[in-house]
């Protein structure tokens, strides 16, 4: 009967295979659903605003991912958002830029580095020197009393295919801290190594329109194939993420208004720099990732929340 169908109407046919697989690839991009442990620590997540690379400020001598930077954001009661690279002795440092120049003056590839090399650096001429991981987490460890601090998004930079390495090295250095978190990568491989080890911790995937620009200026660009995938978020289909962490003025894009709208992702907006585009985000439900000035610590949504658990 259905050899019949396929001879008497093959249009027919072939558009509902095409409907078919359009809607089987709309599946795989959906990003994980249904885990209510998730949701709920995602609803604690979304009352706070994050301070990208720490609360920085050159001028008080706090540059971008520095110890000093991170503690005027938990004194201000931000969370905050962080990079971590694995040096050539399997330390992990809180820096940026996998290249020392931009930060340090210095010439230098971090990760073939060790860390007693990076210890003689200071950033952007300050007294700061660039942080370990765990001297970050201290910062935002929970003492057992008084209120706890804000969460942290931790990004992962995988470098020359260490992500699983790098991965499970964060992930062993967090279980010996109070702290809360999230962690995010532009990698898929970072949340795919999440997802079959430590699938109780939230993950989320960078992106951004590469096809319009780069993530990192000075960085060797993507080949074209990578740069079209990562725009529409493929990584999704394998890593299954919890959110999606996109650049605010990308945030239109079709696999963002998808994978966010149609699909129920969670969305987060990076890096914001004004109050406007701040309330612009979460007016949208996406908490977001600022820098370049001081808003309140906390967005009008986690206010309404205090006010109806009071």
């Amino acid at each position: 009967m259905a050899r019949c169908m396929i001879r008497k109407h093959p249009a027919l046919f072939a558009a509902g295979m095409a409907v078919g697989l359009g809607a089987a690839s709309v599946c795989a991009m959906a990003p994980r659903m249904g885990d209510k442990a998730v949701d709920e620590r995602w609803d604690e997540f979304a009352r706070y605003r994050y301070a990208h690379r720490g609360l920085h400020d050159d001028s008080l001598g706090a540059p971008e991912n520095s110890l000093a930077a991170f503690r005027r954001a938990r004194e201000h009661g931000f969370g905050a958002e962080l990079d971590v690279r694995l040096t050539a002795d399997d330390r992990l440092v809180v820096i940026h830029d996998s290249n020392l120049k931009r930060m340090t003056g210095k010439e230098g590839i971090v990760e073939e580095l060790t860390y007693p090399q990076l210890e003689a650096c200071r950033l952007n001429g300050t007294d700061q020197g660039i942080p370990t991981l765990g001297e970050i987490l201290r910062i935002f460890e929970w003492e057992g009393r008084g209120p706890m601090p804000a969460p942290l998004i931790i990004e992962i930079k995988a470098y020359c295919e260490n992500a699983n390495l790098l991965t499970s090295r964060v992930m062993e250095c967090l279980d010996t801290f109070d702290v809360r978190y999230c962690i995010e990568s532009f990698d898929p491989a970072v949340l795919v190594w999440l997802r079959r080890n430590r699938p109780e911790v939230i993950r989320g995937q960078l992106s951004m329109d590469f096809l319009a620009d780069d993530a990192d200026a000075g960085a060797k660009p993507m080949p074209l194939p990578l740069r079209v995938g990562a725009t529409a978020l493929l990584g999704n289909v394998a890593a299954k993420p919890d959110f999606i962490a996109y650049r605010f003025d990308n945030r239109e894009q079709p696999a963002v208004r998808l994978v966010c709208g149609l699909l129920g992702g969670k969305l987060v907006t990076w890096t914001i720099r004004s109050e406007r585009d701040m309330l612009a985000s979460e007016a949208e439900g996406a908490p977001a990732i600022f820098e370049g000035f001081v808003p309140a610590p906390q967005s009008c949504v986690a206010a309404r929340w205090a006010s109806e658990t009071t």
